[in-house]
């Protein structure tokens, strides 16, 4: 029986604010050197005391998986990362795998800014409150590495240098208050084929010899850098092309450019006022396009769950 006791938390955009790739691995995967950061845009994970397990979806972007989530109930298809992390943390910490998970899903999927991963990790969050357990760092982390790539840094929920394949973490530098707009056409682009469409030499890692001392430095910092998944990504997606000319012409904003492995963009502004201003400038002109404000978070836990 479902109590009405129920923990939330938030589970943020993530955005990749330079995405260099180093090198491939013989395994396949990518080295990758990235600044990450998180919008206050978000999903909700709500977790209720419960006698099993059970998984349910809300919110504007639910249809995405509710195709997904009926298969699980019948069992013919894989468990979705909110499924798979209350399990893994279950085996981990020896708690019964016991609880009501809702998703209100109001991120796109595949869309390039973690929405999966950051749904994961605030299931982690959530159900170590819930479960009153404490596993320690190392463990968490491993666990989240063993959930997906950006899965450690939307655990972690702290603007971070990300290396490796995602698992290296590393303290970000300052990271002033910005207003930003993320924009979306309406496609779902998977990662892999991104990746495998990469031609061309690598990149360095490109991490601040400095920390920025204000916006407009962080910006120029920024411009030097680039997101290295850019150029295949509108190869396969041309739209993508589309949004970032948007964004690059809507008023005051400062710097645009893709997130992770696209088709998400994003615009970053002066302040909350102007990121808003230029959101429903962009509306108005797309309307059929996932278009919305916010501001830049460098600390999850500042984000009130919706």
């Amino acid at each position: 029986m479902t109590s009405s006791r129920e923990i939330r938390v938030a589970a943020p955009a993530k955005l990749n604010l330079y995405l260099h790739i180093l090198g491939r691995r013989d395994d396949g995967y990518h080295q990758l050197d990235s600044l990450v950061c998180f919008a206050d845009i978000h999903d909700t994970i709500i977790a209720h005391p419960n006698d099993d397990l059970e998984f349910h979806l809300s919110g504007p972007y639910a249809h995405a998986l509710e195709n997904e989530a009926a298969k699980v109930t019948t069992g013919n298809a894989p468990e979705n990362l909110v499924l798979k992390a209350a399990k893994k943390l279950a085996e981990l910490t020896g708690h019964p795998p016991k609880a009501r998970l809702e998703l209100i899903k109001r991120l796109p999927v595949a869309s390039g800014i973690g929405g999966g991963s950051a749904d994961a990790a605030a299931t982690i969050k959530a159900l170590c409150t819930l479960w009153n357990v404490e596993p320690s760092s190392s463990n968490l982390h491993h666990l989240a590495q063993t959930l997906g790539a950006d899965v450690p840094v939307c655990l972690a929920g702290q603007s971070t240098y990300m290396g490796g394949i995602g698992e290296i973490l590393d303290k970000a530098p300052f990271l002033p208050e910005l207003g930003l707009v993320l924009l979306n056409p309406g496609i779902p682009l998977a990662t892999p084929p991104v990746f495998k469409t990469r031609t061309g030499p690598f990149s360095k890692a490109a991490r601040f010899e400095v920390s920025p001392k204000n916006a407009q430095e962080f910006i120029t910092f920024l411009a030097e850098r680039k997101n290295d998944l850019t150029a295949p990504a509108i190869s396969l997606a041309p739209i993508i092309g589309d949004g970032l000319a948007a964004l690059e012409q809507s008023p005051q904003c400062l710097l645009a450019r893709m997130s992770g492995s696209g088709a998400t963009c994003f615009g970053l502004y002066p302040n909350l006022q102007q990121a808003q201003l230029a959101a429903e400038t962009l509306k108005l002109s797309y309307p059929s396009w996932w278009i919305s404000s916010g501001q830049l978070i460098d600390d999850c836990s500042k984000i009130k769950a919706l």
